[in-house]
């Protein structure tokens, strides 16, 4: 599963396998805790990420929204820049 990016102790990636379904979404990882985030809502469709964790995420996909949805509907993976 590629790396998208990583801050604050989070690694965001996404996957493309033939197993990944709607709605488009991506994966955060910190320590042994993970989340599944909508890239549409930015919801958290299901995960145990603690709260602060959650707002850290929430916080960098809405400046990366648009290029998240890009990636998702192209299957093209680049790094994205960390939340300072």
């Amino acid at each position: 599963m590629p790396e998208i990016a990583r801050f604050y102790g989070l690694i965001i990636k996404m996957f493309f396998a033939a197993k990944e379904h709607n709605p488009p979404h991506f994966h955060a990882l910190y320590g042994e805790y993970t989340g599944e985030f909508d890239i549409n809502t930015l919801s958290m469709l299901e995960g145990d990420l603690p709260p602060r964790a959650v707002e850290l995420v929430r916080e960098w996909a809405e400046l990366h929204q648009k290029e998240l949805l890009e990636m998702w509907n192209n299957q093209n993976i680049r790094k994205l820049p960390p939340l300072k």
